[in-house]
């Protein structure tokens, strides 16, 4: 692994990284994180002594090896400007529905350009990060944090980018199943940790490779049974299509 890495935009992905490399790790790397963010970057700098916050972002460029860029992709223009890169640095982006080659054009490099999705779980070094194109010092870091995918063009990133907005949704799905149960009495602390159970035990059946998603959802079924009916009911043809539809919009906005 690279031993010297920056971050520009210290958000919740930010965070996440520096979590995933630092916590419990006997030899972390060097860390030099952009004052974006300044009150994340700050409690990251006094929780993990690798961790230092620098003045600018031209001085993260300047001490690191392997460059993350974290921004929004609304503000990519400020944080960018100006910015010289050296062609011995790697860069990595994982602003979403950013090109590699208007990242080139903007920072005016040679350096090595990948796009990285990694997600929130890689604090816990679960994260299975696509990257593209391929590069062995960028898929060492994410393999390092759960696992790197590997794809061979943008638009099969943005693909699985397109998948990865779905996340807040399924939160707010647990969230509305939460509400209709307090509304049908039962305290909202109790059903908000028993939402949290069953759908924990969701997570730990994925784990389980040998069965498809289809395998698992009849497994958990009994025929003509409850779970079913709600499948049947609520999330039919109409639905799923619906979803779909959303998906290919969000798709053709990110090629």
């Amino acid at each position: 692994m690279m031993k010297r890495i920056g971050i520009i935009g210290v958000g919740e992905i930010g965070r996440a990284i520096v979590d995933g490399l630092c916590d419990g790790v006997e030899e972390p790397p060097e860390i030099y994180l952009s004052p974006r963010g300044a009150r994340t970057a700050a409690e990251l700098s006094q929780q993990y002594p690798n961790v230092r916050v620098c003045t600018d972002n031209q001085d993260v460029v300047n001490r690191c090896e392997l460059v993350i860029l974290a921004v929004r992709p609304q503000d990519r223009a400020e944080a960018l400007a100006g910015l010289r890169v050296g062609s011995d640095r790697v860069v990595v982006s994982v602003m979403t529905g950013v090109a590699i080659s208007e990242l080139r054009q903007t920072l005016g490099t040679g350096a090595p350009v990948v796009r990285a999705i990694p997600l929130p779980a890689a604090r816990e070094r679960r994260s299975v990060t696509v990257t593209c194109p391929s590069h062995p010092a960028v898929d060492d870091l994410f393999g390092d944090l759960g696992g790197t995918l590997p794809v061979a063009d943008e638009a099969t990133l943005n693909v699985f980018q397109a998948l990865t907005a779905t996340l807040t949704t399924h939160y707010w799905y647990l969230a509305t199943l939460t509400a209709w149960a307090a509304r049908q009495g039962i305290p909202a602390e109790g059903a908000d940790r028993y939402i949290r159970g069953l759908f924990h035990g969701v997570g730990r059946a994925l784990s389980d490779e040998t069965r498809s998603l289809h395998q698992l959802a009849a497994d958990h079924e009994t025929p003509k049974g409850a779970n079913e009916r709600i499948r049947t009911t609520w999330f039919d043809t109409a639905n799923s299509d619906a979803l779909e539809k959303a998906l290919d919009a969000l798709l053709s906005d990110l090629n």
